[in-house]
């Protein structure tokens, strides 16, 4: 059984400029006292073929965990478009939330983000140079993939994914 529990992911400011924070709203519950601070991980995958290309956007340590409900308002900075490839800055991409407990990951949160111009001039005839100013991003904010691994919560040995299921079953999103 997991000692915390992911309640709710909001996305805020959403759609926005590519440029633009990412920001999420989390709530979850702890269960039970914990020893440790939870590590919460934001990464943009640069390129579907390869994950040479993802970046970290954020990697944040949140504690102490009160038992109960807590929230937090999660943010980092736009990736870093000179370490992305031209050929994918636009359509569309994945942005993951991880949470983990004793440096083991205990829940991924993944997120289709289409980026797109905003001018249906530019999204018809996209010019061989992408123009970052007029580009947005949508996080489809009501599809997110959850993914659960049980964890020893005591001394941390193995690590096995649990399941992969869609968020609305356990998990409100807006």
């Amino acid at each position: 059984m997991s000692l915390v529990n992911i309640l709710n992911i909001q996305v805020l400011d959403n759609p926005t400029a590519f440029t633009n924070p990412f920001q999420f709203e989390i709530t979850f519950e702890c269960n039970a006292p914990l020893e440790d601070d939870l590590e919460w991980k934001m990464v943009y995958v640069g390129a579907a073929e390869t994950s040479e290309y993802d970046q970290v956007l954020e990697s944040i340590m949140v504690g102490p965990i009160p038992v109960g409900t807590n929230k937090f308002v999660f943010a980092a900075d736009a990736p870093k478009i000179e370490l992305l490839p031209k050929k994918d800055l636009l359509e569309v991409t994945v942005v993951l939330l991880s949470c983990l407990y004793k440096e083991k990951e205990f829940v991924r949160v993944g997120y289709y983000v289409n980026n797109e111009y905003t001018e249906e001039e530019l999204r018809e005839n996209p010019p061989e140079d992408v123009v970052i100013e007029k580009l947005q991003r949508n996080i489809l904010a009501d599809k997110p993939k959850v993914t659960r691994y049980t964890i020893d919560w005591s001394n941390q040995q193995n690590q096995i994914p649990q399941q992969t299921e869609p968020a609305d079953q356990d998990m409100m999103v807006q």
